[in-house]
């Protein structure tokens, strides 16, 4: 199928692009690397008037460490946040999880802002994004404003994005050198969206839990953190028995769907499994083990 015909603008500063979404009061949409809005236009699954193409807006693509945060920009290239030496070195569980989004051509063209704000609850950076406690800033006619996830995601592909608002950076807290970080996800084919997927961060003294941030992929309208989880392993270590009774915890937490790839009961199966995984393999690295 064809997309519905529509306006199309490529504004290279962010003031532009604000009024003209201003001007199309809501029928517009923005385009950033495409990966998901195109498949929605070819579908007809959306019909907005007008395309705002905010690619060629450089000021919005950078990763930069500031006031203990990685800051990207929102149109940042996946590609880009997977091969990155800060990355790698401040937020490793955000360079796994880019590894595992799509394939390389999805990478090459995906932004880290489209992916948070399309909000697919199966998508790896909303759960990465939710576990961390992450802040987005959205910039508006009335300014900035910062979101937290909880405020962030509202519900299937829903955020707290106004119509005449655009995504423009994502923070994340760095790691600390105490902490270990795992993504597990299960999916059918390589590529293919997770059927359940886990991130997990923990952070260690001794044997003891310092933090452990962990949250879900695919179990429900919207990313979700495991607190039952987290709460297991800060108060009762990280013995075997307690990270299988997080785990158990973690996979009572959630209310999953039953639909063509999965019943509920599989999923909360797979985000046991997975929670467990996670754990395990963040512990061991938290520890110098090599996971």
């Amino acid at each position: 199928m064809k997309p519905p015909a529509f306006e199309y603008h490529d504004p290279v500063e962010l003031e532009p692009a604000l009024e003209l979404l201003r001007r199309y009061q809501g029928e517009a949409k923005i385009l950033a690397g495409g990966q998901s809005l195109l498949a929605l236009l070819n579908f007809r699954l959306t019909r907005p008037v007008a395309l705002i193409d905010v690619n060629r807006i450089r000021r919005l693509s950078y990763i930069k460490e500031q006031d203990g945060r990685l800051c990207l920009g929102a149109v940042t290239r996946q590609r880009a946040v997977e091969f990155s030496p800060l990355v790698r070195e401040k937020l490793p569980l955000l360079a796994e999880a880019t590894r595992l989004v799509g394939h390389l051509p999805t990478r090459t063209r995906g932004t880290i802002g489209g992916s948070l704000a399309h909000a697919d609850p199966a998508a790896e950076y909303p759960a990465v994004f939710s576990a961390l406690d992450g802040e987005l800033v959205a910039r508006g006619p009335n300014g900035e404003r910062v979101l937290g996830a909880r405020e962030f995601f509202q519900g299937l592909m829903t955020t707290a994005l106004a119509p005449d608002e655009v995504l423009v950076e994502v923070r994340l807290p760095l790691m600390t050198a105490q902490c270990g970080w795992a993504f597990e996800e299960f999916s059918r084919r390589q590529g293919d969206f997770a059927i359940v997927g886990v991130a997990a961060q923990v952070c260690v003294v001794g044997e003891r839990c310092k933090t452990a941030r962990l949250a879900a992929a695919g179990v429900g309208p919207t990313p979700l953190r495991l607190e039952r989880a987290e709460q297991t392993l800060e108060q009762d270590g990280l013995s075997e028995r307690s990270i299988a009774e997080a785990a158990a915890r973690a996979a009572e937490q959630t209310e999953p769907p039953s639909d063509l790839h999965a019943t509920a009961q599989y999923r909360r199966h797979l985000t046991r499994v997975l929670t467990q995984r996670a754990i395990s393999r963040a512990l061991a690295r938290a520890r110098g083990e090599r996971r």
